[in-house]
């Protein structure tokens, strides 16, 4: 039985939202130069297929939680192996570049509030993460949290 607090379904409860929220279309935008509408929708793309690939890397050890599942293991390969993350950064990626594609100024701010929110909920993972596997402190350490370590 996996022991998830309650901040495991605020901080997931609180995702979904804003996802929800980010999908409500918009009357307020912000100009947005031609040039700059296909390279943001490329970011977007790009975000989408990196969250395809870490979920697939993630396999049996995914969950939307904080809290690690009990038959989980500790993935460092993949894209596991340049970024704790991946997931997040490509759907920081995603969210970012279709609120510039579309130039939504809440899109823009569910954006900047989701990036709020993984740095919070990653924080939190990380302490769930370092109870269950001892070899995560060395991870941390070698990989970047949204992007990779240069």
């Amino acid at each position: 039985m996996i022991n998830r607090s309650n901040k495991d379904y605020w901080l997931v409860g609180i995702q979904f939202l804003l996802f929800l929220i980010f999908l409500i279309p918009s009357k307020f935008h912000f100009f947005v130069a031609d040039y700059l509408r296909f390279p943001s929708l490329l970011l977007s793309i790009i975000g989408f297929l990196i969250v395809l690939v870490a979920l697939f890397n993630l396999d049996k050890s995914l969950t939307a939680f904080p809290t690690p599942k009990n038959n989980s293991e500790l993935i460092t390969s993949g894209l596991y192996k340049y970024v704790r993350h991946p997931i997040y950064t490509g759907i920081l990626l995603t969210v970012f570049g279709y609120s510039i594609y579309s130039a939504s100024i809440p899109r823009l701010i569910i954006s900047l509030l989701l990036l709020i929110l993984f740095y919070f909920k990653t924080q939190y993972e990380a302490y769930k993460l370092s109870q269950k596997y001892p070899d995560y402190s060395a991870y941390k350490a070698r990989t970047g949290r949204f992007i990779p370590n240069l």
